[in-house]
């Protein structure tokens, strides 16, 4: 694998240029599944190795649920990407991305919104560390 020696750090600043790419080609107004599928072909092409929607197990009391979520996109396992096309991010999809990175003891996510003008309005760093209370 050619990335596999990037920080969770580096690899985010290299999918969120990526990001730019497909927010400029496409614009906003488009499905969710659209902005993902392309995002996950150009990162491929990149180089880098993904994972889309990627199953993660939940564990409660005694029981395991094998597929109780879907990451969006994994990225070189362990950057994990949320991709959105909302009106506005929530509290909701942020919790989302918190609970993604717990569950899989990953340090960072990406929560991208493609449904605004310039995509650095919707972009979020999530980092999973204590302060992050669900």
């Amino acid at each position: 694998m050619e990335y596999e020696h990037l920080s969770e750090d580096e690899l985010a600043t290299k999918v969120i240029g990526l990001a730019m790419e497909v927010h400029t080609k496409l614009g906003p107004g488009l499905l969710e599944n659209a902005y993902k599928q392309v995002l996950a072909l150009k990162l491929q092409k990149s180089g880098l190795f993904i994972e889309v929607e990627k199953p993660l197990a939940l564990e409660i009391d005694d029981l395991r649920i094998e597929m109780a979520y879907k990451i969006d996109v994994l990225v070189e396992k362990k950057l994990v990407l949320e991709i959105k096309a909302v009106e506005r991010l929530s509290d909701l999809h942020l919790a989302q991305t918190i609970n993604y990175l717990k569950l899989g003891k990953f340090k960072l996510g990406l929560l991208i919104n493609f449904n605004v003008t310039r995509l650095k309005f919707g972009l979020q760093r999530v980092i999973n560390d204590k302060e992050n209370k669900i």
